[in-house]
């Protein structure tokens, strides 16, 4: 007789575990309380403009297709992806910009146009990356965190592999040992808010994260980011996965330590395994009633968005640009030590009308617009000051160059670290759980099997290994992994 698995919540986690455990032989049904699939991952369509609310960049696409095939499955029948070359462009106050492609050669071209000294440091720094994405591979990224202490029984050999991964520094520091020029070291810093983190205070192993886009590319689909969340669905309905959308999971009910089905507002369902794809931290505060659990990690910072669909085109940009602050130190003080916004943010602009005309009406643009924000505290109340923010982002745009960005606009919509935390219930409105930053970060994520509940398991940004569509698809097959062998 199959066994039965719930799962809660249908963000990319979810329907990708639901769809890998439905393969295996399982009776998966996902519960989403939203009326809308893909949890942080989703869409806005107004006035001829859409827009990808959550991530907007997909790495590591064979992790995506590592799914599908699984499955038995081609991914290119359910998505057509297209690599974007320039990867990303990047801008400064002074007027300088460059390109960041992943061709090496014309890359390193447009290295030298920041400095000439650093072109060999830039191919030292991507090789020492490429080693340390080669040793994540095969321990962090391969291995749940249940898994993970075999490793250190394991021969010798892993233990200098970890010693490689330079956990003992930050990334700045280790950025600074390589390049001479401040916008380069800004610019590889820049790769710890991927999971949401802070360059001084995360561990130098996520440099690893330049050689993942840099060496496997940066990939886009077309329709939008949005496109894939509907095509696991897809994928999972195909499999007979049942998906439940306004549907609100109240409680995981548990008997003797072991989880045995949940709760909605309208009715108990019975299940042989529960997995959470919602945070980890609310779902042992809201769904467990344990509320001290995991609440001592630090969260990933928030994001402020704005999507403004505007009348007007700017051929200065590329697909993804980055709008750098003039003190990148002072900016990321503000939002870990002040829990307050930078009054001098990094601006990170997507136009996907740039690759894809679908996305906004002829001759106009489709700009999503996104700073780093901080986690919910008491000290900031982003309803009373979002107006004031939004001023001060476009204003700095303008200065940018996105001359008359203010009467070209004839759509916008606003989202707050405060909207993150009462959409998808994420912890103090965090987008990539708990924070990396700390030696020890790799080892303090919620692991993918509950160790004090039986029967409960956990998959996506919040989980092992981290946030990041690329990660949350590796940990959606950890979760099904362990999964399989336990049952």
């Amino acid at each position: 007789m199959k066994k039965k698995v719930i799962v809660i919540g249908a963000g990319i986690g979810g329907l990708a575990v639901a769809s890998l455990l439905a393969k295996d032989g399982f009776l998966v049904t996902v519960l989403e309380k939203n009326e809308t699939i893909g949890g942080k991952v989703n869409f806005i369509e107004a006035n001829g403009y859409k827009f990808d609310t959550g991530a907007s960049l997909l790495t590591l696409p064979q992790t995506l297709n590592e799914v599908f095939s699984y499955c038995s499955k081609q991914m290119s029948d359910y998505l057509q992806l297209v690599q974007l070359e320039p990867i990303c462009r990047y801008f400064w106050s002074d007027g300088t910009s460059i390109d960041i492609y992943q061709d090496t050669e014309k890359t390193k071209a447009e290295v030298e146009k920041l400095s000439k000294t650093d072109v060999v440091a830039f191919e030292k720094y991507l090789k020492d990356a490429k080693i340390k994405y080669e040793i994540a591979e095969k321990t962090f990224l391969a291995k749940s965190l249940n898994e993970l202490p075999e490793l250190f029984f394991s021969p010798r050999k892993y233990l200098i592999d970890f010693f490689k991964l330079s956990s003992l520094k930050t990334l700045d520091k280790h950025n600074r040992s390589y390049f001479k020029s401040a916008k380069l070291i800004q610019l590889f810093n820049r790769f710890a808010t991927y999971n949401g983190s802070s360059p001084y205070k995360v561990p130098a192993t996520f440099s690893l994260i330049p050689y993942v886009e840099f060496g496997f590319g940066a990939w886009y689909p077309i329709g939008g980011i949005y496109q894939i969340p509907k095509a696991l669905a897809n994928l999972a309905t195909e499999l007979g996965v049942k998906i439940l959308t306004k549907t609100t999971v109240r409680q995981i009910i548990v008997e003797n330590q072991k989880a045995i089905g949940i709760r909605t507002d309208d009715e108990t369902i019975r299940a042989d395994l529960v997995v959470s794809n919602a945070d980890g931290v609310e779902t042992y505060r809201r769904l467990l009633g344990i509320e001290n659990k995991f609440t001592n990690r630090e969260p990933s910072c928030s994001g402020f968005v704005i999507m403004l669909g505007v009348r007007k085109k700017f051929d200065q940009i590329a697909h993804h640009n980055i709008f750098f602050s003039d003190d990148y130190k002072a900016e990321f003080d503000s939002i870990f030590k002040d829990k307050l916004p930078a009054k001098d943010p990094t601006i990170y602009v997507c136009a996907s009308s740039r690759t894809d005309h679908t996305q906004a009406p002829e001759n106009c643009e489709n700009l999503f617009i996104l700073v780093n924000a901080p986690y919910l505290t008491e000290n900031f109340n982003w309803e009373e000051h979002k107006k004031r923010y939004r001023d001060l982002i476009i204003q700095k745009l303008e200065g940018f160059g996105f001359e008359g960005l203010s009467k070209a606009i004839e759509f916008e919509e606003i989202i707050t670290p405060a909207d993150f935390a009462e959409k998808t219930f994420s912890n103090k409105g965090s987008i990539y759980g708990i924070s990396s930053n700390g030696i020890f970060s790799a080892f303090l994520r919620i692991p993918n099997k509950c160790r004090e509940i039986k029967n409960l398991y956990f998959v996506g940004g919040a989980a092992h290994p981290g946030g990041g569509i690329p990660l949350v698809l590796l940990s959606a097959k950890m979760t099904a992994r362990l999964i399989a062998k336990s049952n």
